[in-house]
């Protein structure tokens, strides 16, 4: 008998005598008869076993540790009463690891620091299993729309000789007799790629040495990041449109289940469609102004300034036009007003805040330099980058989004290291 995923049996598409494989996640007992419920990476499923059936064995099994493994065959039923709608009814069991006694995490309240220590162990939990197939559902919608709008996959060193969005935030590195940092964006790279393949996109890890401790923000993230030749700023904002309404719409026909276990409503997706609102950073002081806040313009929007303009909206909004102070030397000045650049950011509703970055770059050569000698960097350190305007530049547009903060806001999550495997935060790097 070939070995069944749980997952196929709880889609109806297994019936009769099955095998599969898979750890002891829960488990209760009645008299003669134990409900073990098995999990296999696919699913999770009730199994039924009882003592007249199995024998001598039922006691044996009915010790096991929780997380031991074990191979259970059986005829599958359908039940309503089971989690799942289907259970097996074992007619064989073997153990293939037998877990020790003492499983940490316990069926009690556990607190962050704690589960975090043990975030290796706390990957099994359900929640875990869901958010985790969720990050794979719209990491795969993603590569499907990049694939239908004519980009190519790109990748760009992790290890980089110069700063991207701001020398502050960059982790050194020793790299044999020199020092390097680790990337922050692709962002340089991917306008030489440009050139090279056209319209391009990269899903790869980035780091920021933020010194933040808020509920959004982690110096370890994944970063979704496209780059377009021949774009301009009018591009850029419809290409984040199609993009973002895409993959939330498909979001709905291939996670509803993870949308169902997190309370995310299939309407608050399906509600998303293009034009966005608008607001440029201008506006959006105004607001929060009216509202109260001690802002200034030319001071960047934080935490609290996004959350605070997430309650004027219900649906994503973008913010434009931010000051050249506050974004990085690469953003195109605006022509109608150099005091801004022909910048957006990408808002989610909720208190949810950015969620992309995006801007129109300098195409040309001597407005690159001018800017490289206001924000004072060193001209040398950039050679590569300024050749790219010397031999075949155009206009070229991209965005960033953060991959963690898109599955924090889509599941509604309290805290954004609950979207990553393991995160790394400013004051946790084990496991």
């Amino acid at each position: 008998m070939g070995l069944s995923e749980i997952e196929e049996i709880l889609k109806g598409r297994k019936e009769g005598e099955v095998l599969i494989r898979g750890w002891l996640h829960h488990k209760r007992s009645s008299g003669g008869i134990a409900f073990f419920l098995i999990r296999d990476g696919s699913g999770v499923i009730q199994c039924t076993l009882k003592r007249d059936v199995l024998g001598e064995k039922f006691d044996e099994i009915e010790k096991l540790p929780v997380e031991s493994v074990v191979e259970v065959e059986g005829e599958v039923k359908k039940d309503e009463r089971a989690p799942g709608g289907y259970e097996i009814s074992a007619s064989d069991i073997k153990i293939v690891s037998k877990a020790e006694e003492g499983f940490p995490i316990a069926k009690k309240y556990h607190g962050p620091d704690f589960l975090l220590n043990y975030r290796h162990l706390w990957i099994r939990s359900e929640k875990m299993q869901a958010v985790l197939k969720f990050r794979a559902k719209f990491l795969k919608i993603a590569r499907e729309w990049f694939g239908k709008n004519g980009f190519t996959e790109f990748h760009s060193p992790i290890f980089t000789a110069t700063a991207c969005e701001g020398g502050a935030t960059l982790f050194p590195v020793k790299y044999f007799d020199r020092e390097v940092f680790l990337t922050q964006s692709w962002q340089l790279y991917a306008e030489a790629g440009i050139a090279s393949l056209g319209k391009i996109y990269t899903i790869a890890p980035s780091f920021r040495a933020e010194k933040s401790r808020t509920r959004r923000h982690l110096t370890e993230y994944w970063h979704l990041e496209a780059e377009m030749p021949f774009c301009d700023f009018e591009c850029l904002i419809e290409t984040i449109e199609d993009f973002i309404t895409y993959v939330c719409h498909r979001i709905v026909q291939e996670a509803k289940d993870e949308l169902k276990k997190f309370k995310r409503s299939e309407e608050d997706l399906l509600k998303i469609k293009k034009p966005f609102p608008r607001i440029t950073y201008s506006e959006a002081i105004e607001i929060l102004k009216k509202d109260g806040m001690k802002i200034e313009w030319g001071q960047d929007l934080g935490a609290d300034e996004e959350k605070a303009l997430t309650k004027h909206f219900d649906v994503p909004f973008f913010v434009t036009h931010y000051p050249k102070g506050i974004k990085a030397f690469y953003h195109k000045p605006d022509p109608k007003d150099e005091r801004v650049t022909l910048s957006v950011d990408l808002l989610a509703p909720e208190g949810y805040g950015e969620i992309i970055g995006a801007g129109e770059r300098i195409e040309d050569l001597n407005t690159l330099l001018k800017r490289i000698e206001e924000e004072k960097l060193k001209k040398e350190d950039y050679e590569w980058y300024l050749d790219l305007r010397r031999y075949g530049s155009v206009k070229h547009s991209g965005f960033g989004l953060g991959v963690e903060r898109f599955i924090m806001w889509v599941l509604k999550l309290k805290h954004i290291r609950d979207a990553v495997p393991f995160p790394r935060l400013i004051n946790r790097v084990y496991p």
